[in-house]
């Protein structure tokens, strides 16, 4: 199994947005575009499906911007892949002709890896995602970027 950049993307702005809560105004699209060097376009799509899933909370204008809207303690990694991946079966024994459906194995234990897979990710919060080394390079992150030339405070 491979994550979507989608997915990819989406968990790297939610634990950058992690970290951004003491400060005092909001992340920009631009500012994890350039962080991550993400294409403008494709960022603006996976922070829609953010928000829209509740998770993020997009404000528009002169001082708008992003912010965490779901608490890091309690969404897991397992609910942002679920969404953001989907947990549809690997593969899809309904629109192929296969001389093995009537008696296949291999569909059960895809579905069981799968499961495995997700209570295996909904372990992780948002927060433990962030603790540590990881935390302290997301404030560095912060900072350089408001320090240089990215960032108008």
């Amino acid at each position: 199994m491979r994550l979507t950049r989608f997915s990819d993307i989406g968990l790297r702005v939610l634990i950058y947005l992690e970290r951004a809560g003491e400060r005092p105004h909001p992340v920009t699209v631009a500012e994890i575009a350039t962080q991550f060097d993400i294409p403008l376009n494709h960022l603006v799509k996976v922070v829609g499906h953010l928000a829209r899933a509740g998770w993020v909370r997009a404000m528009r204008g002169r001082n708008g911007g992003l912010r965490l809207a779901a608490d890091p303690q309690l969404l897991t990694v397992g609910q942002v892949l679920r969404e953001l991946e989907g947990d549809e079966e690997l593969v899809d024994c309904e629109g192929t002709k296969c001389g093995l459906s009537l008696d296949c194995q291999l569909r059960g234990a895809l579905q069981a890896g799968m499961r495995a897979f997700y209570a295996e990710m909904d372990r992780y919060t948002l927060a433990r995602m962030t603790e540590g080394g990881t935390g302290e390079q997301i404030v560095r992150m912060h900072k350089m970027f408001w320090s240089g030339a990215g960032g108008t405070a």
